[in-house]
């Protein structure tokens, strides 16, 4: 596995239209592992093979486990709240208690009419973010890093990390979308410390 530049905006390749992956090769297995490396590497919640510079259409997503609520059992702590000392299983496709997927050949069709719309970034887009109306519920359908077809029902912040790779494979980039001004992560801290 290796890190690998992510492209920025400006870079042309983030407009090209990426190319359907026929078969899983020992390369391409290899690009879905540095995909999913370079993602935690850079704390993002999505990486898609084209800001790598592959045109492959090949995107992981991992979205964080929710946080407990307050007095609810976790797998950290057990029913009378003692700490858990069991070690989690490691799988090579979980970090951190949440849970990465991998889209390859991705389509999404939404679910119902409801949208949700909420503050989006990007990893091609350093430092900014921007308002982005998105579906809240989808059907994903797609094939594993085995070629394996799966499909399942996404909503909420997972929905929208797989529709944004989702675009970056047809050459859409959030701020083609972003509703009002794009924003810098810096004001909106100074915004907090005032």
């Amino acid at each position: 596995m290796a890190l690998r530049t992510i492209r920025e905006t400006g870079d042309p390749i983030l407009r090209k239209i990426s190319k359907p992956v026929k078969e899983i090769t020992p390369r391409t297995k290899e690009l879905i592992e540095d995909l999913i490396e370079n993602m935690h590497a850079a704390d993002g919640v999505g990486l898609a093979a084209v800001q790598v510079g592959i045109l492959k259409r090949i995107a992981v997503v991992w979205v964080p486990a929710p946080e407990p609520e307050d007095g609810e059992e976790t797998e950290e702590t057990g029913a009378d709240g003692e700490e858990n000392l069991q070690p989690e299983p490691v799988n090579e496709l979980t970090h951190s208690g949440g849970e990465e997927i991998v889209m390859v050949n991705p389509v999404w069709e939404a679910i119902g009419e409801e949208l949700q719309t909420d503050n989006e970034g990007c990893l091609s887009v350093p430092g900014k973010y921007g308002q982005v109306t998105r579906p809240e519920h989808i059907l994903l359908k797609a094939f594993d890093e085995n070629m394996q077809p799966y499909e399942r029902e996404a909503m909420g912040l997972l929905a929208r990390a797989i529709c944004h790779e989702c675009d970056h494979m047809d050459g859409i980039l959030y701020t083609d979308k972003v509703e009002g001004e794009l924003h810098s992560a810096r004001e909106e801290e100074e915004e907090y410390e005032e």
